[in-house]
C-alpha cells in the first residue's frame, strides 16, 4: 500500500511540473526544472530521451512509434562531384546520415526520402517562373527542368532529364541509393517526390498524407541544400504543427556559412537542433 501510494505521489509531482505547450490532439508537456520536453504526446510502449543543443540544451523525450527520419535531396544531382563540385559539405555529410538510418531502422523508426522528382504535369501546370529560371541556365528555358543532361563519368552513365523523375540524377547519391533500396526491402523507407522547395507546401502532400496516415509527428531532418530545400521543408513541418529536429551533421550547403547559421537559429527557436554525436548513444 505504501509502494502505490509513493507511486501516485511521484506521478502527480511529475504531473504538476510539467506544463502543457498545445491543445488536446497536438501538445508538449514541457518539466522546466528537469529541462525536458516530453513530445509524446499519448506517451509511448518505448520513449526514448534525447539530448539537443537548443532551448538551454533542453532533453526531448520522443515517441519511437510516432518518429521519423526526414533525407531531403541527397540526390546525385545535387551531390556528384562531378555535376557538383562545391557540394563538400554535403558529401561529408553522407557517412554521419547512414549512420543514424541505421540506427533509426533498429528502433522500429521509419526513414522518408522527400525528394525532387518532376513530372510533366508539373512542368505544364504547377511550376513557377522563379523556379523554372532558377535551374535553367540563365538564359534558355529549355535547359531547366526535365531538359537532357547528357551522360557524366566519362560517358558511362546517363544522367538522365534534369531532376525529373526516374532519371539516374534525381536518385539518391552514391551510398546512400544501396540503403535507400536496402530500406525498401525491409519495409523502412518511403520515397516522396516534390516539385518545390518544401515536401510540405500546399494542401496534403504525398508526404503529409503519408505522416497523417501512420500518425509521425515527430520529425528528425537532414539532407541538402540546408538553407534552401532542408530548411522549406523543416519551417513548414513547424508550420503544420509537426515537432522538428535539425540534425546538423547530417545537412549541408553550398551557401555561404551565414545562411546554415540562419537556419540554425531558426529551427532551434521554433524546435530544436542536435547532431548524431549526440543522440546515436542514446539510440544504441
Amino acid at each position: 500500500m505504501f509502494k502505490l501510494l509513493t507511486s501516485v505521489l511521484a506521478l502527480t509531482t511529475t504531473v504538476a511540473v510539467a506544463e502543457k505547450f498545445g491543445n488536446f490532439y497536438n501538445y508538449w508537456l514541457y518539466n522546466s526544472t528537469a529541462n525536458i520536453f516530453d513530445l509524446t504526446r499519448y506517451g509511448s510502449s518505448n520513449p526514448i530521451t534525447l539530448p539537443t543543443l537548443s532551448n538551454r540544451n533542453s532533453s526531448i523525450i520522443i515517441a519511437p512509434e510516432r518518429s521519423a527520419l526526414v533525407i531531403v535531396d541527397m540526390q546525385n544531382y545535387f551531390l556528384d562531384p562531378e555535376l557538383s563540385p562545391g557540394a563538400k559539405a554535403g558529401r561529408a555529410a553522407v557517412a554521419p546520415t547512414l549512420q543514424l538510418i541505421d540506427a533509426f531502422r533498429a528502433k522500429g523508426m521509419p526513414i522518408a526520402w522527400v525528394q525532387w522528382g518532376i513530372d510533366e504535369y508539373d512542368l505544364t501546370h504547377l511550376l513557377s517562373p522563379s523556379f523554372l529560371y532558377g535551374f535553367s541556365d540563365g538564359k534558355h528555358a529549355n535547359t531547366s527542368f526535365c531538359s537532357e543532361m547528357g551522360t557524366v563519368h566519362n560517358g558511362t552513365i546517363d544522367a538522365g532529364k534534369l531532376l525529373c523523375r526516374g532519371a539516374w540524377n534525381a536518385q539518391q547519391y552514391g551510398p546512400l541509393y544501396t540503403s535507400y533500396l536496402q530500406g525498401l526491402e525491409m519495409g523502412t523507407d518511403f520515397y516522396f517526390n516534390k516539385n518545390t522547395l518544401s515536401g510540405l507546401w500546399g494542401v496534403f502532400t504525398p508526404f503529409e498524407q503519408w505522416l497523417h496516415d501512420t500518425g509521425v509527428t515527430t520529425l528528425f531532418f537532414g539532407g541538402v541544400n540546408t538553407d534552401q530545400c532542408v530548411f522549406g521543408t523543416m519551417i513548414d513541418a513547424v508550420y503544420k504543427g509537426y515537432d522538428t529536429i535539425m540534425v546538423e551533421d547530417i545537412c549541408g550547403t553550398t551557401s555561404p556559412y551565414y545562411a546554415t547559421q540562419m537556419v540554425v537559429y531558426n529551427i532551434g527557436g521554433d524546435g530544436w537542433t542536435t547532431n548524431t554525436s549526440m543522440i546515436l548513444p542514446a539510440l544504441a
